[in-house]
C-alpha cells in the first residue's frame, strides 16, 4: 500500500530527496518523535532511500568511458564499468 506522502517521493530530484532524508535522520536520532510519527517518518524516508537509489542506478548506467587511441585523442566511448 503507498501513502499519500509516498507518492510523491518520486517527483523529487535526488538532492531534494537527500536532503529530505537527512532531516528525517536527525529527526529519529534526536528522539524527540512521537512513537507513531516516527513509524510514518521512517516509511518516509525508506520510500526516499529507494527513490535516491533509483536515481543513482539511471546516472550510473548513462555514464560512459572516454576511449583513447594511442596518441591520447578521442576514439569512442564505452560504458564507465567495462573493462
Amino acid at each position: 500500500m503507498t501513502t499519500t506522502a509516498q507518492q510523491d517521493v518520486s517527483t523529487l530530484s535526488f538532492e531534494q530527496a537527500v536532503e529530505e532524508l537527512e532531516r528525517i535522520v536527525s529527526a529519529l536520532e534526536r528522539g524527540d518523535v512521537a512513537l507513531d510519527k516516527s513509524i510514518e517518518i521512517y516509511e518516509r524516508g525508506e520510500a526516499l532511500k529507494k527513490h535516491c537509489e533509483m536515481l543513482l542506478k539511471a546516472a550510473e548506467d548513462r555514464i560512459e568511458k572516454i576511449r583513447l587511441d594511442r596518441a591520447g585523442k578521442p576514439q569512442g566511448v564505452e560504458p564507465l564499468d567495462a573493462e
